[in-house]
């Protein structure tokens, strides 16, 4: 059995969403906040626009691309683009996590479009040769829940006709986005920025609006939903106008993690940041007999939501269920004591851990949380050998 450790990491969050605040982060950042305002007057909405130009600053986003807040956080996001623009073309939809899957369900059974799934196991991706670019294409940039993102744009063609609509909520301001080969981008403030939940952000490039002004499609568009009016789009929704009431202490949040990404060294700081945190379980990875990357490949290695596998010959062995209950154990176990939580991978995806390794991550709290991995580990493997 391996010893307990003794050092602890200073900040013991690694959930893969809502996701660790960035370092030195207290409430009092949040004074000031527009609260008991509405957001349309003045000084609100001002802030409103600050969220969406520092955001396209530190993306360092296209000049023609239109950015927008709105609700439901990612999720909410996605749908409102898969809802305004999908329809004239078939839809080839990339789904190697529970994700992809979800925008699957949404396309195949609630649009009822004609539609390919490029499907993979967790921790493998989709043959992406495979997309045909006549089609409009739906696809996460990474997999939060299994570990993978996509390696680069190259696949995607520059002379597509169809649309390239990114889920890019684990990868925005934690990788790289090829903004020319992409048409929609939509995040949220919870994952690399570490703010809060329920906000969307959703981009669109110059090929998407032209969509949006020249197709109406064919089933009814909740409120939420709608980015036109009388055929032309609805340019106040990208200057602050949001549809429904944000919470301007959320916004506050937002602005206070967009400013440290520029102190940090904006985008390239916060991508070096995420690789140091990646490279640091890495080298826990290549020294242990007992858990691999859940992602094979280190070209498509995520290097926020860092997915682990158990491959102890004990573990292997168990049964699936019996494989999450030592998994469930293994990460109480470090709960209990303070050096880690939210741990558990997926509940989708095979049982194992995850490691959210985004920016606001220190790569020293990594590191001192990797030993406790050994030490519950061997608590638990003795508790089942008993």
């Amino acid at each position: 059995m391996t010893d307990k450790p003794i050092l602890r990491p200073a900040n013991p969050c690694f959930s893969s969403g809502p996701c660790a605040k960035r370092p030195g982060w207290s409430l009092e950042a949040l004074h000031g906040a527009m609260l008991g305002r509405s957001h349309r007057a003045k000084e609100p909405k001002a802030r409103l626009q600050e969220v969406i130009d520092r955001s396209r600053a530190v993306l360092q986003m296209p000049d023609d691309w239109r950015l927008a807040i709105v609700a439901g956080s990612d999720t909410g996001a996605v749908e409102m683009a898969l809802w305004s623009l999908l329809g004239p073309r078939p839809v080839d939809i990339v789904a190697y996590e529970s994700f992809g899957e979800a925008w699957a369900i949404d396309v195949v059974k609630q649009l009822k479009l004609a539609a390919r799934v490029l499907s993979a196991p967790y921790g493998e991706i989709p043959d992406l040769s495979q997309v045909d670019s006549s089609h409009d294409l739906v696809f996460p940039w990474n997999g939060t829940t299994s570990g993978v993102r996509v390696p680069g744009a190259d696949w995607i063609a520059a002379d597509r006709a169809g649309l390239a609509i990114c889920d890019a909520t684990s990868a925005a301001f934690a990788m790289d986005l090829d903004w020319a080969k992409l048409d929609v981008v939509t995040w949220s403030w919870q994952k690399a920025l570490g703010g809060e939940a329920a906000h969307g952000m959703l981009a669109l490039g110059p090929r998407a609006v032209a969509r949006l002004e020249s197709y109406t499609p064919p089933w009814p568009l909740p409120k939420l939903f709608r980015m036109t009016k009388g055929g032309k789009i609805t340019e106040s929704l990208f200057a602050a106008d949001t549809i429904n009431t944000p919470s301007m202490l959320c916004v506050e949040d937002a602005i206070d993690g967009l400013r440290w990404a520029e102190q940090v060294g904006g985008l390239r700081g916060m991508i070096a940041r995420s690789d140091a945190n990646l490279a640091a379980v890495a080298r826990f990875v290549a020294k242990s007999d007992w858990v691999e990357f859940l992602a094979g490949d280190p070209a498509t290695r995520s290097t926020t939501a860092i997915c682990l596998k158990i491959v102890a010959p004990w573990f292997t062995a168990l049964s699936a269920e019996k494989q999450a209950q030592a998994v469930k154990s293994l990460v109480g176990l470090i709960e209990r004591e303070g050096a880690g939580y939210d741990l558990a991978g997926y509940r989708d995806a095979p049982a194992g851990l995850r490691i959210w390794g985004g920016a606001t991550v220190e790569t020293g709290d990594i590191e001192a949380l990797l030993p406790w991995l050994d030490w519950a580990l061997g608590e638990i493997a003795a508790q089942i050998a008993a």
